[in-house]
């Protein structure tokens, strides 16, 4: 496949899942609160321990703004910044980070260049009556482990 017809295999693949989103204001709700976010971590840090995995977790609003943090002792240093980074692009482009990492994987890393896009799986939006309230994500191990705490920080809220 061309650069040229990847690129814009990708950024088709982009406007069909965004399409579904008329505007911001009928995806994004309140932001999450200090207390909200302090619930979502606390699952993924709990999950994130029963593993023994060393993690930062991050919670961030709509904006990608810091609600709260939570990092392990002796985490990774990197991942204290990747953590936040994850967050910051689930929530501002109102997907999981999962899926710029499937795209970039079938494509190439072209869109590594858009801000706030990090291709690595473990950032997630929070939900909240349907609309996106902020993002979790989890940072330390594989991304199959970082997904796997951010997910488990979604179960219990």
């Amino acid at each position: 496949m061309s650069k040229w017809a990847a690129t814009a295999a990708a950024i088709g693949f982009l406007s069909v899942t965004t399409s579904a989103f008329a505007s911001d204001a009928d995806v994004y709700g309140p932001d999450i609160t200090l207390s909200q976010a302090k619930q979502v971590a606390a699952g993924a840090v709990k999950e994130c321990a029963a593993n023994k995995w060393l993690m930062a977790v991050a919670v961030v609003d709509t904006h990608g703004a810091l609600v709260y943090y939570e990092k392990a002792d002796n985490t990774e240093v990197a991942s204290a910044q990747i953590a936040l980074d994850k967050a910051t692009s689930a929530a501002v482009y109102k997907r999981p980070t999962r899926d710029f990492f499937d795209v970039t994987a079938k494509m190439g890393p072209f869109m590594l260049n858009m801000d706030h896009v990090i291709a690595a799986p473990g950032g997630i939006p929070v939900m909240k009556d349907g609309k996106i309230i902020g993002a979790i994500s989890a940072s330390g191990g594989t991304g199959a482990q970082d997904e796997q705490c951010a997910k488990a920080g979604l179960a219990g809220f």
